[in-house]
């Protein structure tokens, strides 16, 4: 008879060695990188009982339910900066969606490149990767082996470019009333860069004619998601304006509304997959000898959470669809000759809209920006005998910039004085948490290797988050539920505080042969990058802030 202690030994050993047996090491010749934007851990928890279609796939792999995106500034250009840099955005050099330019006196966005043209209208923004001073995972691998082909593909601009990185081979958004667009580097063509989805965009835009889209439940779907969703339906009233959340949709009177209506709603998602299971089978990614790149990131949540929130039937009816498509895009991933290992995070979380929560009895408020820095203004003004305006937060009241008379950079002298007074105004309002002078938090020493991700201080947070020259000169973190945004008619919730909940997201990593577990411990985000570098046996770069976790069990990197 085995005595207690041998038993235990023997379970463990048992443990180990069924889990050693039953997990296949995932040997990938396609890596499949998808971030859903704003898809947070909360609302991963709220739905996963429902899941029926890629998302359940997805969640019988290794499931970290509580990823973070462990930088203070939680927004889609940053967030999505961290996933496959294996760098947090104070080295990623994206500090934000947009930052104020004190040289010029103008904003900037987090993409901006004047030298390069937008495919689709060359008066449109243009972007490209210049302003991301990180590498990616797809950079890392095609400098070992060039005939690795990457792409990136995204509702967004800023979600497909951070991610494949500067060497890609394809970098596609959409964009309403055109199609998937890219960016034009001098000396190439819109028709040359444009011809990887140029048949694509010919079929969207006559599918679209023929058959014009309007968004109301999804009643095919299994699992029965209309009936639902539909007893979500209410109303409500925020920043003045009643509505009542329920689909389908109105139809918009004008083509702007047309269009706007179509980007916020699950057709985005539903086309972006579409084109990456093109881009996949065009090129057939995963079917020869290298490694390939293919990354995904899914807009529609974050445009619907934002303009109805997170959990009424608008988001339901999303996340049962994503699923849905979801599953039928990784259905397309059995052609792949190789191997295929897919990733699933987000670039930041997100909460629901402020009024819905009031109203469940949660202590929460919003702090309407404007008024909020035109009072700051108008005390600095009177105190300091100033003829000027000093403050600009143009990004967000989260980081206000200190100007001189002509909006640019004040003088030395200047910036002190009125830093000073303004982090002592800031720090009596009772929406704030804490706020800090960049510059101290620009010479903060960082935390411990092995500081606890969820534990970290405020001011580590945001030490992550800034980016010398990029960041404002006063930092701001409001208490959990103030909310620094103002109701309208198209934008009702937001994100972007250092608080879990847009900073926590799920993080999954499948291949066929993995063993379903959960890992119970936190994963930051900066780890995805060089947890697939060494399945791939690709090596990082030494400067990362990543570290390499195992994916199957009892086995090192």
């Amino acid at each position: 008879m085995l005595t207690c202690g041998l038993a235990a030994a023997a379970v463990s050993m048992g443990f180990a060695a069924q889990a050693s047996t039953l997990s296949a090491k995932p040997d990938p010749r396609l890596v499949v990188v998808i971030s859903i934007d704003q898809f947070s851990a909360n609302l991963y928890a709220q739905h996963r009982p429902e899941f029926t279609g890629g998302l359940k796939t997805l969640s019988s792999g290794v499931v970290y339910p509580n990823g973070y995106q462990s930088h203070a500034f939680t927004e889609t250009c940053p967030g999505h900066s961290t996933l496959l840099t294996g760098k947090h955005p104070n080295k990623t050099g994206i500090s934000a969606n947009d930052w104020y330019d004190l040289s010029t006196g103008k904003t900037v966005y987090c993409l901006a490149d004047p030298n390069a043209t937008p495919a689709d209208n060359p008066k449109g923004r243009a972007v490209s990767p210049v302003n991301l001073v990180a590498t990616t995972y797809g950079d890392w691998l095609k400098a070992v082996s060039p005939k690795s082909r990457v792409f990136g593909v995204s509702g967004k601009d800023r979600g497909a470019i951070t991610m494949s990185g500067h060497q890609a081979d394809g970098q596609f958004w959409y964009q309403p009333g055109f199609g998937f667009t890219t960016w034009v580097a001098q000396g190439q063509t819109a028709e040359e860069r444009l011809k990887p989805v140029a048949a694509f965009n010919a079929r969207l835009a006559a599918d679209l004619k023929k058959h014009p889209y309007v968004w109301d439940y999804d009643r095919k779907l299994v699992g029965g998601s209309a009936k639902r969703c539909q007893a979500l339906e209410a109303d409500y009233e925020t920043g003045g304006r009643k509505w009542r959340a329920a689909l389908p949709i109105p139809l918009a009177t004008d083509e702007a509304g047309r269009q706007r209506d179509l980007y916020a709603s699950p057709y985005t998602d539903q086309v972006t997959l579409e084109l990456a299971q093109t881009l996949r089978e065009t090129y057939a990614l995963g079917g020869g000898p290298q490694v390939d790149v293919l990354t995904v990131s899914l807009s529609a949540t974050d445009f619907i959470g934002h303009r109805w929130g997170t959990r009424g039937p608008e988001m339901c009816d999303q996340i049962a669809r994503l699923d849905d498509r979801l599953g039928a895009f990784l259905k397309s991933l059995d052609k792949v000759k190789g191997g295929v290992l897919v990733v699933l995070a987000a670039d930041h979380g997100g909460a629901d809209f402020a009024e819905r929560l009031h109203d469940e009895g949660y202590d929460i408020e919003r702090v309407i920006g404007k008024p909020w820095v035109a009072g700051l203004n108008a005390q600095l003004r009177k105190d300091l005998n100033l003829s000027w305006d000093p403050l600009i937060a143009d990004g967000g009241i989260d980081q206000i910039y200190v100007v001189g008379p002509d909006r640019k950079a004040p003088s030395i002298t200047d910036r002190a004085r009125i830093t000073t007074a303004a982090l002592a105004l800031i720090q009596r309002d009772p929406a704030v948490a804490e706020a800090f002078d960049s510059n101290a938090i620009l010479t903060l020493a960082p935390a411990p290797a092995d500081a606890a991700i969820e534990e970290l201080s405020v001011a580590e947070r945001v030490r992550r988050s800034v980016y010398p020259g990029r960041v404002g000169d006063i930092l701001i973190a409001f208490k959990p539920n103030r909310v620094p945004a103002t109701a309208g008619a198209t934008y009702v919730s937001t994100h972007g505080s250092p608080w879990d909940y847009d900073r926590r997201v799920p993080i999954l990593f499948w291949w066929k042969g993995a063993t379903p577990h959960e890992r119970v411990l936190p994963l930051d985000t900066v780890d995805i990058a060089p947890t697939i570098a060494a399945v791939t046996g690709v090596k990082a770069p030494a400067d990362i802030d990543g570290v390499c976790r195992p994916l199957v069990y009892g086995q090192g990197c």
